[in-house]
């Protein structure tokens, strides 16, 4: 080739080196200006905080919930376990303590092999600072979407953190803020999720498992790809054993050791008390509106809030597996006691008022389309999971056969409280957070049945009535209440028999309550309910006294709790302390408790003693044969009309427990009252839960507790023969068969 040529070539092959290089150095420093997208500078990185979930605690401490946007708990490096920052190092940068942000030498192989070779089996080039840099300067929200780009952003910041950081703290801080899939962020969350422990308690193989996790956080899922993350997980332990961190023993010794997850699924819907934790949040969130006037500014999803309850875990726990064995029973008997003839599959009427309510109805009315367009619509079958007790089943439903399969389950409340201060020991609002959403403790007012009747007879002793004084328990027909004449369970014929107070609400005699109610004055008797803390507005009639007025479950559980407070009433609370992500505490919540009585001790006294005979001798008495519960307890029973509402109050020297049970359909009621009355659709709801309680020695200061003694005076108010039955010449010009008629006394 001529020496000229030659030449030439040279010269452009000059031009063109310096021409590749100069472009390069504009490029680099446009990307260093910010000419492709403002780059965070080093005080930003210096001072940048996470978005951290809040955590959600029970009283004895345990991590019961958490919300968030991204699923993140930091943690300080000191908490980091020293095998967990091997197996990162070995697998992700084995040259992390030798470069200073970016590792040249990956750099120049990734450059070779994978651009060139196109070998994908070369791994990657970025180190543990520039995927920090990703982390916490994701490319989804930058300006360019070009890789080369991003890049070079990476580069830039990843210096700036080797600059400001230490080694260490660039540690701590990548797996503060690396993503492990499902929402989850962090080392912490991930560590908690997958094996229901802190990080600082990982063992080598399970730490291998989450950083194994990092190249791919769904395809080496141990939940979702057991096998693959096995795999992955053994590779982390060659590479810990090929950077001396493990010997060869050890490597082996843990290749060969099984993958065990214990999976704990923070979800909104699942989990351990999901009406609570709701009933938490928005509690939390008024809190934070509240602070925000004050000038603190606070997010319940971002800013890592730790928030301490009162809420007892081990007993939410008995108490949810005492629903889910009751109800599902219950559910069946349901179902088979009205058989073809259900309401939910014959009643037109309902079905069609349920379809019209349903959010799916509204939406398509939205679009105005014609009535047989929207049935049409709505009758369309597809594949469908819908859900019962036996768990999720895929079949071919429509939009109605989904709104009818769901009219039919029974539904439930059930709480338990500490009755001296309110504290919330257990909450269960529903059977299924997931497919029902209504709280039926905070949230369903519904009608109280016999549970009421007790603030009646309360009133009865205040107004100065005595506990033995006898009631004619025959029925009477009101001539001014339109002919109304209330009658007593099973229709029994009660003509001749006279109640003592005590037995007649043991027996729960509804004739009796009325006359009560009459003797004491309605008036009376709703002012003695609001001294009691009741706040619904209470019919002002005669079919109060039988439990016809609605009210809040939690609210109906701080009237009973007075009983045992010597006539203070106390109201019912779910927060204790809140505090911010370095434990300094934002918000102290103490129980408020009121300062005057709702009525005498010696009126407690008699109640509670009125209501242990409920448990011992009257409608609650399958405590003692049934469910051989032996334990101080006092209580009532209550059923309304038709049997659309099932309930049942215990009270404890230490608890008050109060369950619900029905449909929130209103118009569908229990089929027959030996299935739906409170004994038998409530009751057992407690009685599951006591029984497994007593098991349980961590609960003997509850279970074990004695109510205190009544003093003389009150037993000697109480000693009188439970009934009288009417002297001969009474029964003689009595009809049996004719009700007295009378006006009732307003």
């Amino acid at each position: 080739m001529p020496k000229k040529i030659k030449s030439i070539i040279f010269k452009y092959c000059t031009y063109l080196a310096l021409f590749i290089f100069t472009s390069i150095l504009i490029l680099i420093l446009s990307v260093y200006l910010g000419f492709w997208g403002k780059l965070p500078s080093k005080a930003e990185l210096d001072n940048f905080e996470y978005q951290q979930a809040s955590e959600v605690y029970s009283a004895d401490s345990v991590l019961i919930g958490k919300y968030y946007l991204y699923d993140r708990q930091p943690i300080g490096f000191k908490a980091l376990p020293k095998h967990l920052l091997e197996a990162l190092v070995a697998i992700e940068d084995e040259r992390f303590y030798e470069h200073s942000g970016i590792d040249y030498p990956s750099l120049f192989r990734v450059a070779i092999k994978t651009v060139l070779l196109q070998d994908q089996s070369s791994g990657g080039g970025s180190t543990i600072t520039q995927q920090l840099a990703k982390n916490l300067y994701p490319r989804s929200e930058r300006k360019t979407k070009n890789i080369a780009i991003n890049k070079l952003q990476e580069m830039i910041i990843s210096r700036r953190l080797e600059a400001i950081f230490s080694k260490n703290e660039i540690l701590s801080h990548y797996l503060n803020t690396v993503s492990f899939g499902d929402n989850t962020f962090g080392i912490e969350s991930a560590s908690l999720k997958f094996f229901n422990k802190n990080s600082a308690n990982l063992k080598v193989e399970e730490a291998a498992v989450l950083v194994g996790m990092l190249k791919a956080t769904f395809g080496y899922n141990p939940r979702v790809n057991s096998k693959k993350s096995l795999t992955r997980r053994n590779l982390v332990l060659k590479a810990m054993y090929n950077a001396d961190y493990i010997t060869e023993n050890k490597k082996d010794s843990l290749i060969n050791t099984p993958l065990k997850l214990d999976y704990h699924n923070y979800n909104y819907s699942e989990g351990i008390a999901p009406y609570f934790r709701e009933e938490v949040r928005k509690q939390i969130s008024q809190w934070v509106k509240s602070e925000k006037k004050k000038g603190n500014s606070y997010n319940i999803y971002t800013s890592g809030l730790k928030i301490y309850t009162t809420l007892n875990y081990k007993m939410q726990v008995l108490a949810e597996n005492a629903m889910k064995m009751h109800m599902s029973q219950l559910q069946k008997k349901f179902e088979d006691s009205y058989k073809k003839a259900a309401p939910w599959i014959t009643n037109k009427k309902l079905i069609q008022k349920a379809v019209l309510a349903s959010d799916r109805y509204k939406k398509l009315a939205q679009e105005k389309r014609s009535t047989s367009e929207l049935w049409a619509i709505l009758s369309e079958k597809r594949n469908m999971v819908l859900t019962d007790w036996q768990g999720d089943k895929t079949q071919k439903a429509s939009t109605i056969d989904s709104i009818q399969h769901y009219m039919k389950f029974l539904n439930t409340g059930s709480l338990a409280i500490d009755p001296k201060t309110g504290a919330v020991q257990s909450w269960i609002g529903g059977i299924d957070f997931k497919h029902f959403k209504f709280d039926h403790i905070s949230q369903s007012k519904r009608q109280v049945g016999s549970t009421f009747k007790p603030i009646v007879y309360t009133a009865a002793l205040e107004s100065g009535i005595k506990p033995c004084t006898y009631y004619d328990a025959s029925a009477v027909e009101y001539k001014n209440l339109n002919g109304w004449s209330p009658s007593n369970s099973g229709n029994k014929d009660e003509t001749y028999l006279n109640y003592s107070m005590q037995e007649a609400l043991s027996k729960s005699i509804n004739t009796v309550a009325v006359k009560v109610l009459e003797e004491t004055g309605i008036k009376t008797v709703l002012m003695q309910a609001k001294k009691m803390g009741i706040t619904s507005t209470l019919p002002n009639e005669a079919s109060v006294a039988l439990g016809t007025g609605e009210i809040y479950l939690n609210n109906l559980a701080s009237a009973y709790a007075s009983y045992l407070n010597d006539g203070q009433t106390v109201s019912t609370y779910v927060l204790t302390t809140i505090t911010n992500r370095k434990d300094s505490i934002l918000a102290d919540f103490t129980p408020k408790k009121s300062e005057n009585r709702a009525f005498s001790k010696e009126t407690s006294q008699i109640m509670l003693e009125m209501m242990k005979s409920t448990i011992n001798e009257g409608t609650a008495k399958r405590l003692r044969i049934n469910y051989k519960l032996h334990n101080d307890i006092a209580g009532k029973t209550g059923t309304t009309q038709n049997n659309k509402d099932a309930w049942f109050v215990a009270l404890t020297p230490k608890m008050v427990h109060v369950s619900w049970v029905g449909l929130d359909q209103h118009e569908i009621g229990f089929k027959s009252t030996n299935l739906g009355q409170g004994a038998n659709a409530a009751l057992p709801l407690f009685a599951l839960l006591y029984q497994q309680m007593n098991k349980d020695r961590a609960f003997d200061k509850i279970t074990k507790a004695r109510f205190k003694k009544p003093n003389e005076a009150v037993l000697e108010l109480l000693r009188c023969d439970p009934i009288k039955r009417d002297g001969f010449f009474k029964r003689l010009f009595k009809n049996p068969k004719k009700k007295k008629k009378k006006n009732f006394k307003q």
